[in-house]
């Protein structure tokens, strides 16, 4: 490692990837994606070429030697780059490591060796048999699964492939295996089944061993009424599973166990599982060991075969749900000698745990919810008005615990979460609890952070962080609106939020699986549905652009974050085919179909506007990809159907004598503004009555959901920054302050607090301003010429009424930041450029100020003019301190 005379360091590529995933086990890809970064602090540093070798042996990899592929040494600043040797085998362990040369064509330390693992590759390799215990979808308990087996030799290393139609634990030798939740992740069943693989070697023994599993219903057999029909869905089945244990030996041989006939199959203790609303458990039931290998299975009865549930059976290739975080009882109050509520302090999707003591038949039911009555009692009102129960059987979000009698007893849900901070525990016979009888765990799909913000305001702060509470809280393998009365894969809610959930949290795989759901769900005619997953509801109804956009914009933004054009490709005919169908119902270029601004403050606009403007949207994302992907003619085509849409709304919205759009409202304006419609020479006039607008409105919200997305950014990049922080840190009605100060650590579905309807408290829906807080203030964004932040636009914001502002976000190439204090009259600006990346920077400055680096004035820039408002520079990495005074 070199060290230059400034403690800069030349280091080495780290954080290998394969498939966005640290050494993946289990992966089905032909031609899997690897990357890295480089780790070099010096200024200017960047790859001038790399090396890539792959192979079986982690000794000779780490020497450099590959016997399944070299890519040579390739002149390249590429950190994303596709595998290109031999096929790739089912069941192999594959390691990797680079080497790569600096910009003055130094080689840099290599890499460490990482890893990746394939899984079946082709549903060819399954042996094992799809089993379940019965074809009755009524039928309420969970069942049990298990299997004894001899381990003959020494075992080397060992693999479990499960596939599963709806959910599973899997248990080797009385061990729960892995620290995954809700496994596999929900999908449209009958056209798509995801496997999970696991690296079992450690859990089983020479001799003789046991596998257990206990299935859950999922989203597979949904027994909970509702709206949304769940439990109608064309592929409900009671839950099915399809195993292979396969056994490598320490003499090379293999021996695979499978699921098949030679099962045995009981009832659990689990009478009720619904991922909708909550499980009911009889401790009494347990049959203790009943995943170990000594049990006696002989009153179990025996399995039966069922059909496969889809033709596609594919490796689960994301980051698990898991319970990611623990959290304490905040407050608990006695209300008798069977009523007790705990509250959290704050707003979790996720899972209770009880801990309890008291006689064979004590049922405790726990009541889980968002606020309470005046009273002290669970209040779920707000979460439970689409529910539709048949009885009182499955009452909503409350576990039913029935003690056992045998000391002290425990219960946490298997196959169900819920959105909550108060839980009521109610029983039917005294029982003694305390504080620390409950805990709860924070669920969601693990995707790493890589976003921070802090500023001088602490209610931003508290928005930020509540923003991301709530995007957590509604990632499940796929995105929802909420964790608790719908649980829905609201299409709207999602691309609304994709840059919040892309700025903070590494969390590309999710969105790949859930494109994959999208094409899954498509209608022949283009046609997508509202909701997805869905079991066949949300074709009908809120499914226009402004919702399913998903289909474009949310793999266009992959795109611009991570350089990887895999899901743009991937969903190329897809997003063609949804186009055309719109172009074939709207021929004039203006649509009606959607939603439109949903839960405004008060002021509606125009469906047609705002529909038109993501038709225009997706339609230009759709030539930017035809473009990328080589394909002309459709480039040419889709160019000229969005300059047809654009000038259609513009024809009818747009007064080009008074520069408003329709009546002027906060929506009509900022849509037109954000997303790319306003004519060039009307820009700053259309900003400018933006502006006036939001002042008339008070520097208040009057928006809905649409509107979020676009407000904030359009004041924010037209020279209103200023404009666009007021209504952002608002702390009075309508605002997202308002929620904070009122105890929000969640943001809200309406901006009333007090709304009859539509108030669920746990919403991503109008988070976008978690992602503003990136580009309106610190300025970071994507070039979408140089995308993956290959190239970043820094263009930070000093808005009155902060005096600092950071802003980190933790790129493909490393970390960017973009942090800014006010010092005297002036500003001091940090800001760091990852390695292999330059910068476009624009600095605000007023006339009379010079930008310093040090003492020195920092020359290299490009003044727009002698009474220039910013000064802009062209910078390689690294990390630069600069005074504007």
């Amino acid at each position: 490692m070199a060290t230059t005379a400034y403690g800069q360091t030349a280091g080495k590529p780290v954080h290998l990837k394969c498939e966005h995933l640290v050494n993946p086990l289990g992966i089905d890809a032909n031609k899997p994606r690897l990357t890295w970064r480089l780790d070099d602090s010096r200024r200017g540093a960047a790859q001038s070429a790399y090396q890539l070798t792959v192979g079986t042996d982690s000794i000779a990899v780490s020497q450099g030697q590959a016997n399944e592929w070299t890519s040579g040494k390739l002149t390249s600043g590429q950190q994303l780059v596709r595998y290109a040797g031999k096929p790739l085998r089912p069941f192999t362990k594959y390691y990797w490591r680079v080497e790569a040369w600096d910009q003055d064509g130094v080689k840099l330390a290599t890499s460490s060796v990482a890893s990746f693992e394939t899984g079946m590759m082709d549903k060819k390799n399954w042996q094992g048999s799809w089993i379940s215990d019965s074809r009755d979808i009524n039928l309420k308990p969970a069942p049990y699964f298990r299997r004894s087996f001899q381990a003959a030799k020494k075992i080397k290393s060992a693999r479990a492939y499960i596939a599963v139609a709806g959910l599973y634990e899997l248990y080797i030798n009385g061990q729960k295996v892995g620290n995954h939740r809700l496994d596999p992740m929900y999908t449209r069943f009958d056209r798509r089944t995801l496997y999970v693989t696991h690296d079992v070697t450690s859990l089983l023994q020479s001799g003789k061993n046991a596998i257990g599993v206990l299935l859950g219903n999922g989203w597979y057999n949904h027994q909970s009424t509702a709206v949304w029909y769940f439990h109608e869905a064309p592929w409900r089945g009671r839950p099915t599973f399809c195993l292979d244990l396969r056994l490598t030996y320490d003499d090379g041989s293999v021996e695979t166990i499978t699921s098949g006939k030679d099962w045995k199959t009981a009832l659990s203790p689990l009478l009720f599982n619904s991922i909708y609303t909550a499980e009911h458990y009889d401790a009494r039931l347990e049959q203790p060991g009943w995943n170990t290998a000594n049990f006696d299975d002989r009153n179990w009865k025996d399995v039966i075969y069922r059909a496969t549930p889809s033709e596609t059976i594919v490796a689960q290739a994301l980051q698990p749900i898991r319970n990611v975080e623990r959290i304490l009882t905040k407050t608990f109050k006695k209300l008798n000698d069977t009523t007790y509520v705990f509250d959290l302090g704050r707003n979790i999707a996720g899972v209770s745990q009880i801990w309890a003591k008291g006689s064979a038949g004590t049922v405790l039911r726990l009541k889980h919810g968002e606020r309470l009555y005046p009273n002290g009692h669970v209040d779920q009102s707000n979460i439970d008005v689409h529910y539709r129960p048949v009885g009182t059987s499955d009452p909503f979000q409350t576990d039913l615990f029935t003690l056992s009698g045998k000391g002290d007893e425990s219960f946490m849900p298997f196959f169900n979460y819920k959105g909550f901070q108060y839980v009521e525990v109610t029983s039917n016979k005294p029982v003694e609890l305390k504080a620390a009888s409950l805990t709860g765990y924070f669920m969601h799909s693990d995707v790493p952070p890589i976003g921070q913000v802090k500023s001088s305001n602490p209610t931003i702060d508290k928005i930020w962080r509540a923003t991301n509470n709530a995007y957590l809280s509604n990632l499940f393998g796929y995105p929802t609106d909420c964790p608790q009365r719908e649980k829905n894969g609201w299409t709207g809610d999602a691309h609304i939020a994709i840059e919040t959930g892309l700025y903070n949290f590494d969390g590309i795989t999710v969105y790949e699986k859930w494109l994959a759901d999208h094409r899954d769900e498509q209608q022949p005619n283009g046609v997508l549905p509202a909701i997805i997953p869905t079991g066949g509801w949300g074709y009908e109804w809120a499914n226009g652009p402004d919702w399913t956009s998903t289909i474009a914009i949310i793999p266009w933004n992959a795109y611009l974050f991570y350089g990887d054009s895999t899901l743009l490709a991937d969903c190329y005919d897809n997003i063609k085919r949804y186009v055309d169908h719109i172009n074939e119902q709207s021929p004039s270029g203006l649509t009606e179909w959607g939603l439109g601004d949903w839960v405004p403050v008060k002021s509606k606009s125009p469906v047609e506007l705002t529909s038109s403007t993501y038709y225009y949207t997706d339609v230009s994302i759709l030539a930017k990809a035809a473009k990328l992907l080589g394909k002309e003619a459709d480039y040419a085509y889709y160019s000229a159907l969005a300059d047809k849409i654009k000038s259609a709304i513009n024809a009818k919205y747009l007064n080009r004598q008074t520069a408003q759009y329709g009546t002027g409202l906060q929506t009509e304006l900022s849509i037109p503004l954000y997303w790319g419609l306003v004519p060039e020479e009307l820009k700053s006039k259309v900003a400018a009555n933006l502006a006036k607008r939001v002042e008339a409105d008070n520097f208040h919200l009057d928006v809905g959901l649409l509107g979020t997305k676009a407000i904030l950014n359009a004041l924010s990049e037209n020279g209103y920054a200023d404009v666009a922080y007021k209504i952002a840190s608002q702390e009075t009605f309508p605002s997202w302050g308002w929620w904070i100060v009122n105890g929000a650590t969640t943001l809200y579905e309406n901006w009333p607090i007090d709304a009859k309807s539509d108030i669920s408290m746990n919403h991503i829906m109008f988070g976008e301003i978690g992602a503003w807080l990136f580009k309106g203030i610190g300025g970071i964004k994507p070039d979408p010429q140089r995308p993956g932040f290959k190239h970043i636009l820094l263009k930070p914001h000093y808005v009155t009424g902060l005096n600092h502002f950071d802003a980190t976000y933790e790129s493909p190439y490393g970390t960017i930041r973009s942090s800014w204090k006010r010092v005297g009259k002036g500003i001091a600006y940090t800001m760091v450029i990852p390695p292999n990346a330059t910068a476009t920077v624009e600095l605000p400055v007023v006339k009379g100020q010079k930008v310093f680096e040090g003492k020195n004035p920092f020359t290299q820039a490009s003044q727009r003019g002698q009474n220039a408002t910013s000064s802009t520079y062209t910078l390689q990495s690294g990390t630069y301190q600069f005074d504007i005074k």
